[in-house]
């Protein structure tokens, strides 16, 4: 089925090595010189389309070629496919071996994927709600550091980047680890550059969404990029997107699987009440944090609390807590 040829030429040496031949790709060889042949057999049969006694055949050989066309370039596309993944799998595999010696565990999606098929996990296999939920609290945290640290690196301190009261947590960069994870999950294993250009589109899209529903609700924006240059409202940049795009290699390729390798150590059922405490605290941080800036947009607008439990509220989450929160929140003139 396979076989190993020497090629020796004088720019191309391969002396040294020897290139593994498919069987198909001597069938393509076939392939091309059928195809030399069929241009030779053309100014055979160009000569007899003005005799109308052969111009059924003449349609139907042509309708043939069409045929041939289209079954090629299906061919093509799954040959292609199975030689990018191929590709693809044997660089993350060749990666995580750089990363084992260095004694560092950085798993490639194969070895995730042949654990999943042979183990007998249901908690978190595949794109289970589980491991997209915990994916999801993972990437609210991990995205808020990320941030925290890039403001260092650029401007030498550290600031709040979180989007919630209790905790450095974002529920924006939760969303776009579980919207990256479903979308990117069927090329985790194919080149990169599906996931690059996919990320850009998915990065941008849920920045964009996220920091237009934020001005509907509130009134506010938490990022504007309207000084960077191919800026859209100013709610996300070309610059950024790249940034995205970057990302969302690193997580599918590096994250993803390091996380699925620590999800999966988890016990069934240890592994669900984890989740579900998680969930409950999340809500509750979620609800508070709604209130909380409910009420931080009435202050702007001088209205006195209602009642007790308004309150309450101003005495739990003032100006000034708010502030260190959200330290990049603004507000707009209308409010």
């Amino acid at each position: 089925m396979k076989k190993f040829k020497k090629q020796k030429n004088g720019k191309n040496n391969l002396s040294d090595r020897q290139t593994l031949v498919s069987e198909i790709e001597n069938e393509s060889l076939c392939m091309l010189a059928h195809a030399e042949q069929m241009q030779k057999k053309m100014t055979e049969i160009y000569p007899q389309l003005p005799k109308e006694e052969n111009a059924e055949k003449i349609q139907n050989y042509a309708a043939s070629l069409k045929r041939t066309t289209k079954n090629l370039a299906k061919a093509c596309m799954k040959i292609y496919k199975a030689g990018d993944e191929l590709s693809a799998r044997s660089k993350d595999m060749e990666i995580q071996k750089k990363w084992e010696k260095r004694h560092v565990a950085m798993p490639a999606n194969t070895v995730i994927d042949l654990y999943e098929d042979g183990a007998n996990h249901f908690f978190a296999k595949g794109l289970s709600a589980y491991k997209l939920l915990l994916i999801f609290f993972a990437g609210s945290f991990v995205g808020v550091m990320v941030e925290m640290l890039w403001c260092l690196a650029r401007y030498g301190y550290l600031e709040s980047r979180a989007g919630l009261v209790y905790g450095p947590f974002n529920p924006l960069y939760g969303a776009g680890a579980v919207l990256m994870t479903v979308c990117l999950y069927r090329f985790r294993n194919h080149g990169a550059w599906i996931s690059f250009f996919g990320s850009m589109l998915i990065g941008g899209g849920v920045e964009y969404f996220c920091s237009w529903g934020q001005e509907f609700v509130f009134g506010s924006r938490s990022w504007d990029y309207s000084d960077m240059p191919f800026n859209i409202n100013g709610r996300i940049c070309l610059l950024y997107t790249f940034f995205w795009g970057f990302l969302g290699v690193f997580w599918i390729k590096r994250i993803y699987p390091l996380l699925s390798k620590w999800i999966l150590k988890l016990p069934n059922r240890m592994g669900k009440i984890i989740t579900w405490m998680i969930v409950i605290f999340f809500i509750v941080d979620i609800a508070s944090s709604g209130v909380a800036m409910f009420r931080w947009t009435q202050r702007i607008e001088r209205i006195a609390p209602a009642n007790q439990f308004w309150e309450f509220v101003d005495e739990r989450f003032p100006d000034e807590r708010m502030e260190r929160v959200y330290a990049n929140m603004e507000f707009s003139k209308e409010k």
